[in-house]
């Protein structure tokens, strides 16, 4: 589908189902399922606890998915979350959730195509020591694709989705053809009990719903959505659907490969079960394998994070130039300026790292804020139309709520100090606010 001549620079409606699936899947299956499985079964010695955390996870992100397509329908603004917070909890609200929301995705960006980057030297030994160029090139080479249009960011997206997704179906067919070798049963040491069991299970959820994290992506999108009361939910759905289902048939494969020892601890263990499956090309498989499935990150991050300063530079939380939309509905200030810090986070790694350590408690936060906007919506405006209505509302919405909170409580009592950074941010984030809305005015 071409689109239209869009010479007043607006964004165009040219999206749909296939892309918020592509989005979804592109954006939350990260480097998270690779590393992940390895702390589950460390915390969690059991083959069904070990599982049953990843259903808890993603019921979490599927009670979200519920909530949040809602306010996406009602409200088909691009920008994600930052439009429905700025929109129900006032301006400052919006501030917080957008650029907690912007940087972080910008060092998200930066965080994956290093990983590429480092793989890709591992692969061929002529790149080796080089990861920081080729993680900046390649973060440089998706905002040029981007640049011409959404339609060209959307196509990438659905086929470097379509990609992954094809990657993990071999893997995880290999794995049951070719594997075997895993007692499923065999505890990696003895299980916690009482308190110190609801601890270690705590801590593995945590984990799991940092993996789960981009389930929301399809809403950084509305405005661009053909038909956004119909497309949005349906994208939310099946891509948390989607995303659940290849989360638990890769823990199922991993569990039949190796035993619940072996998984226990390890930092990638996928590499190690893909060494049982492909033998002495199993560490090969695998680096292409998290390769392919970074490349849809970046592109995903970058779509999004350009969505949300957009967004917020129309609104006047940022440069009013940022807002400025090309003829193929891409806006390239906000693109280049995302893509710019992506590069500076990806040269200056050790110091971004502490930054995105800092800014992980704003994203359950920020859907924290989600839900209790569907609260306050629902209140103070009842007529206002929705093209669809989350279902089981109050209870549904109450319980995603509940699980957001409960997760923060867990985040400040394992990670104190850096949830106190995240305290002392917020607290600054106030008259930086005020600055940027007095220069935004001059």
């Amino acid at each position: 589908m071409q689109p239209q001549p869009n010479r007043q620079g607006r964004l165009l409606k040219v999206l749909g189902v296939g892309f918020g699936l592509a989005v979804i899947i592109g954006n939350t299956i990260g480097a998270g399922i690779f590393r992940t499985p390895g702390v589950i079964a460390e915390l969690l010695p059991n083959a069904w606890m070990f599982l049953g955390v990843w259903i808890v996870g993603g019921l979490y992100a599927l009670l979200g998915a519920i909530s949040v397509a809602e306010l996406g329908a009602m409200i088909p603004r691009s920008g994600g979350q930052y439009v429905f917070a700025r929109y129900a909890l006032g301006e400052y609200a919006g501030f917080i959730v957008g650029w907690s929301d912007w940087i972080s995705s910008c060092g998200s960006t930066a965080a994956v195509a290093i990983v590429v980057g480092e793989f890709a030297g591992a692969l061929f030994p002529g790149l080796n020591g080089k990861s920081v160029p080729i993680a900046a090139s390649i973060a440089v080479l998706f905002a040029l694709l981007q640049w011409r249009g959404i339609i060209w960011g959307s196509n990438v997206q659905n086929v470097t989705s379509l990609l992954k997704a094809l990657a993990f179906l071999v893997l995880i067919v290999a794995a049951f053809l070719w594997g075997g070798q895993g007692a499923v049963s065999e505890p990696g040491k003895a299980m916690p009990a009482g308190l110190p069991l609801l601890a270690a299970f705590v801590l593995a959820l945590q984990s799991v719903i940092y993996t789960y994290d981009g389930w929301a992506g399809m809403v950084y999108f509305s405005e661009e959505v053909e038909s956004p009361g119909r497309d949005i939910p349906r994208a939310l759905f099946g891509g948390v659907l989607a995303v659940i289902a290849i989360y638990l048939l890769v823990n199922l494969a991993l569990l039949y490969v190796l035993p619940l020892s072996r998984i226990a601890g390890q930092g990638f263990a996928a590499g190690i079960a893909a060494e049982v499956i492909f033998g002495r090309y199993g560490d090969t498989v695998f680096r292409l394998l998290t390769i392919v499935s970074m490349l849809s990150a970046i592109n995903a991050l970058h779509l999004m994070a350009t969505r949300v300063l957009y967004a917020m530079s129309r609104d006047g939380l940022f440069l009013r130039k940022a807002a400025h939309v090309n003829e193929g509905g891409t806006p390239t200030v906000s693109l280049f300026v995302s893509t710019t810090v992506a590069v500076l986070f990806i040269v200056f790694g050790q110091t971004f790292e502490k930054v995105i350590t800092v800014l992980a408690f704003f994203f359950v936060a920020n859907y924290t804020l989600s839900f209790i906007s569907v609260f306050v919506l629902r209140r103070r405006e009842p007529e206002k139309e929705r093209p669809y209505r989350a279902w089981g509302y109050p209870w549904t919405t109450a319980l995603a709520l509940l699980g957001s909170l409960l997760f923060l409580v867990g985040a400040v009592a394992s990670d104190t100090r850096n949830s106190v950074y995240a305290l002392v941010l917020l607290a600054a984030s106030y008259p930086v606010f005020r600055v940027v809305k007095l220069l935004s005015r001059r």
